[in-house]
C-alpha cells in the first residue's frame, strides 16, 4: 500500500474553477473501516483508503461536510 496519495476534488459546482489536489501521508492509525488514515501536512484534510483504492473522508472538527474527491493517485 503506497504512503502517500493525492486526492483530487473537483472545481466548484457551477463554475469552470480549477480541481484541488490535496497530497495525503500516512498517519498510522486506521479509520472505523479498518484500514489506513492519511492526513495533508495540515491534518485538516483526512481520508481512510482501503487498499482497493476506495477513498472515505473522515472530519477532522466539528461542523464539516468533508467533499469526495474524484481520484486517489498512489504517489512514490
Amino acid at each position: 500500500m503506497a504512503r502517500r496519495f493525492a486526492l483530487t476534488f473537483p472545481g466548484e459546482t457551477g463554475g469552470h474553477a480549477d480541481q484541488d489536489v490535496v497530497v495525503v501521508e500516512a498517519t498510522g492509525t486506521r479509520g472505523p473501516g479498518g484500514h489506513l488514515v492519511y492526513a495533508d501536512a495540515s491534518g485538516i484534510v483526512q481520508a481512510e483508503i482501503s487498499d482497493a483504492g476506495e477513498v472515505r473522508m473522515m472530519a477532522s472538527g466539528g461542523h464539516q461536510t468533508p467533499r469526495t474527491p474524484m481520484h486517489a493517485e498512489p504517489l512514490p
